[in-house]
Formats: C-alpha cells, sequence, structure tokens
C-alpha cells in the first residue's frame, strides 16, 4: 500500500503493532454499509461512472456474503478491515475497485464505521436494560405489599415492600436508558465525507450519505469529525454507570442469597457448587456481574486517557479506540442477561423477610412518630422514649409491639393503648402513603406507571 512513498516494507514488529484487523474485524457490516453509501453518492454525483458504482456495489455484497460465511481473513499486511475488504473487492471485480475510496479517507471511513457500530450497541444496551425493567416490574408488582427491612448502613431501619426495593433499581435504568438516549442523539452526526480532515474537492453530497446511513446530519467540522471519539466515551460513561447499578443490584442478591440472611433463593441455572463442600450454592453470576463492574470502568479509562492528550486531528493512537468499547459492551450484555435472570427467576423468601423486619425493631421510627403526633412531645424527646422502648425490646429478645402496656408505661406515662396501632410492620409500611413511598397502594401506583411506560398491556407481565 505505501510503495509510493517508501523504498522499504515495515518490519516485524512494525507489522505487528500497526494491525489492528484482529479487532476492528468486527466492523465488517458497517464498514460495508458505508462503502455502499459512499459508492452510491459517488455515482449519483458523477464522480464515478454509474456502471462502476454498480460494480462496485454488487462487489461489496458479494464480500459481504463471504464474511458472513467464513469470517473475515486476517492478514496483517493489509492492517485494517477498510483495507482487507478493498483488497478482496479488487480481487473480485479489478481496477473499478481503486475508485471506492474517491473521497475519502480511512480516518473519516474509521469514524463512520465506529459510530455506526456505537450506536447499534447503544440500541442493543437499551433494549437488554428494558427486559431488565420488565422483570423488575414484574417482581415488584407480584410482592407489592410483601414486607422486608429496609436498610441504612445495612443496618435495619424501616420496613419496607419488596416491590418498592425492586422499583428502586427500576428507577436506576430509567436514568441508564436516558443517558444512552442523550449519548445517541448526540452522537448522530455522519463524518463521512469529511476525508483525510480538511474535507475534499470532489462535489460529494454529504447529505445524502448522512441520510442513507440513518444520521441525522452530516458533522460540521471536518477536523472535529475524523478526531472525535466522544460518542465512544459517552457510550462507555453510560455503560460504567449501568454496570454499578447492575453491580449493586448484584450485591443485594449475594447478600440476601446467604444464609444469615435467606431473603431469596436464587435459581439453579445462574448458581454454581463447590469441588469440595457440596452443601454449596453459590452465586457466581451475580458476583461475575459484580466483577465485570470493574472491567467496564476501566475501559472508560482506558479510553479517556488515550485521548486525553492528542492535537488535531488524527493520530494512531486512536487505533486503540475500539477494543475498550467491545469489551465493555460484551460484558455489559453478559451483565444485563444475567441480572434479567436472576431477578426473573428468583424465589424471594417473604416470611423470613417479614420476620427480620420485625427483630429489626423497624417500627421505631413509628413509635417516635407516634409520640410526637398523639401525645405532642417533643421529636428529640420521643427519639429518646423511644431508644429506652428498643432497649427493652432488645433485652426481652421482643419486638416493639410485643411489649405489654405496663412496660410502655414504666419507660413513659404518655404512652396508652393507641399506640399499637402504630408499632406492626403493616401499619408501619401503610402509614408511608407519600407519592414514591413504600405503601402498597403507591407501589402499585407505580408498577401501573412503569407498564405503561414499558408498554405491558395488562395482566401480561409475567
Amino acid at each position: 500500500m505505501w510503495g509510493g512513498r517508501f523504498a522499504e516494507g515495515p518490519s516485524a514488529i512494525m507489522r505487528e503493532i500497526n494491525a489492528s484487523i484482529p479487532f476492528d474485524k468486527a466492523l465488517w457490516r458497517q464498514d460495508i454499509a458505508a462503502s455502499k453509501a459512499h459508492v452510491a453518492m459517488l455515482g449519483a454525483q458523477g464522480i464515478v461512472s454509474a456502471d462502476d458504482a454498480a460494480t462496485i456495489t454488487d462487489g461489496l455484497d458479494a464480500v459481504a456474503a463471504e464474511y458472513e460465511r467464513d469470517g473475515v481473513p486476517e492478514n496483517w499486511d493489509l492492517e485494517d478491515i477498510h483495507m482487507t475488504t478493498e483488497s478482496r473487492l479488487a480481487e473480485l471485480i479489478g481496477p473499478a475497485a481503486g475508485r471506492l475510496h474517491t473521497a475519502r479517507s480511512r480516518n473519516d471511513q474509521v469514524a463512520t464505521d465506529f459510530k455506526l457500530w456505537v450506536r447499534e450497541a447503544i440500541e442493543q444496551t437499551d433494549a437488554g436494560l428494558a427486559a431488565l425493567q420488565h422483570a423488575l416490574v414484574t417482581q415488584a408488582g407480584r410482592h407489592a405489599d410483601s414486607i422486608m427491612p429496609g436498610f441504612t448502613h445495612l443496618q435495619t431501619a424501616q420496613p419496607v415492600t419488596l416491590g418498592h426495593h425492586l422499583l428502586a433499581y427500576y428507577e436506576m435504568l430509567r436514568r441508564d436508558r436516558s443517558r444512552l438516549a442523550d449519548a445517541r442523539a448526540r452522537m448522530n452526526e455522519c463524518p463521512l465525507g469529511s476525508a483525510a480532515l480538511a474535507g475534499t474537492g470532489f462535489p460529494i453530497d454529504r447529505d445524502a450519505t448522512s441520510e442513507a446511513l440513518g444520521f441525522a446530519r452530516p458533522t460540521a467540522n471536518s477536523l472535529d469529525a475524523v478526531s472525535d471519539r466522544d460518542f465512544a466515551l459517552d457510550y462507555l460513561m453510560a455503560a460504567s454507570q449501568i454496570a454499578l447499578h447492575l453491580s449493586r443490584l448484584a450485591e443485594e442478591f449475594i447478600i440476601w442469597a446467604s444464609q444469615p440472611f435467606g431473603f431469596v433463593r436464587m435459581a439453579d441455572s445462574l448458581s454454581t457448587g463447590s469441588s469440595i463442600m457440596p452443601q454449596k450454592k453459590n452465586p457466581d453470576a451475580a458476583e461475575l456481574v459484580r466483577g465485570h463492574a470493574g472491567r467496564v470502568i476501566g475501559s472508560a479509562t482506558a479510553l479517556m486517557i488515550t485521548m486525553k492528550g492528542l492535537p488535531l486531528a488524527y493520530s494512531k493512537d486512536m487505533q486503540d479506540d475500539k477494543p475498550p468499547v467491545f469489551e465493555a459492551a460484551s460484558l455489559l450484555a453478559l451483565s444485563i442477561a444475567a441480572m434479567t435472570g436472576m431477578v426473573a427467576d428468583s424465589t424471594f423468601k417473604t416470611d423470613r423477610m417479614r420476620q427480620a423486619a420485625e427483630l429489626g425493631y423497624a417500627t421505631a421510627t413509628d413509635l417516635a412518630d407516634w409520640l410526637v403526633r398523639e401525645a405532642d412531645i417533643p421529636f428529640r424527646e420521643a427519639h429518646h422514649i423511644t431508644g429506652a422502648a428498643v432497649k427493652l425490646a432488645e433485652q426481652k429478645g421482643a419486638a416493639l409491639d410485643e411489649l405489654s402496656m405496663e412496660e410502655l408505661k414504666a419507660i413513659d406515662e404518655r404512652i396508652d393503648e393507641r399506640v399499637y396501632t402504630a408499632l406492626s410492620v403493616e401499619a408501619s409500611v401503610a402509614a408511608r402513603s407519600s407519592y414514591g413511598g413504600t405503601a402498597p397502594e403507591q407501589v402499585m401506583r407505580q408498577v401501573e406507571t412503569a407498564r405503561k411506560a414499558l408498554g405491558i398491556a395488562e395482566g401480561n407481565d409475567t
């Protein structure tokens, strides 16, 4: 390829460090699509003849068929997917193949291919998140009134419902999907036609190629277009946030599945055993999702560091832009699928959850609130009285609503029989009826809102 300028070919080291075909062959579908859009425009503009344009298009279809059937060959002398495709095209159709690269450069070619790939990755990730949301909403609807302890500092705080807890992750994923939508809208400009860095002197129609490839418009600055990798970073930033949320959900399942908690029985299909301890059922899928978060975040960091000091326009450092994106997308797809199966197929032990909520004195705040509301006691004093009640219940190994009236009055004379209406876990969750609260009626309200947003027909959420 460089014979006109270089007297000698590259050394073995240069050949190896320079070749990107082992990983950028993943772009072959995007490379064929962009090349077909480009040659169609060249033909329409009269830059190449109609016959040559038709021949090139047919040849690209033939190359695509070979790749689909046999895979992309890895000839490191051809460096990348772009030269690999052009070389094979020349073998199939002859000299006309040399006209394909008119009015474009590998710089705008790779930027276009990569954008197309990332755009598809965003759409696939979004679809995966929608499926996970569906699983969360389905389980939330089933468990809108299943009581469990709510935690702060991993200490029992107040009783909540399992449905409320699961919907918290629905909300996280809703924000994640909005980030993906923002990234997709921002990246939807076509670099093709920017050429190496300065545009081209040929009378090309960039609107035509942009429209053919499904972009909203062509990029406005050729220098920026060939050197921009913000779209990849946007995806990786969104992917990192998604991975963090998946990791938090995975951690919940890991804790809940442990014997001291016993809140959930995970499906055998997403668990493993031990080579030496027959009783073990390990939540390995959840642990791997938790671990993958580090690799996804590492991919974002790697690309940021690659791009941080590059002057305009293209530098060869940018050849390293694709591996971290490819790895992150693959890991994320696996993690989303694993968590979707985990949420959908796990069995929640609601009796155990309710028991834990009672034993953790989760209604202590309700007692303090009752003292403020019914006995007109300042909250700080009510907090002190409640602390004394919790201490007594702990000494007796009883729940708060199991303390006798005599015992409660011994702590403070202003407590009367009405207090018991506030001390059960059912009364506690029912009282949290503010918008977005944990009361079953509010949980079902949010479930219905989520079903509508996801397009789930009533009665079709199994």
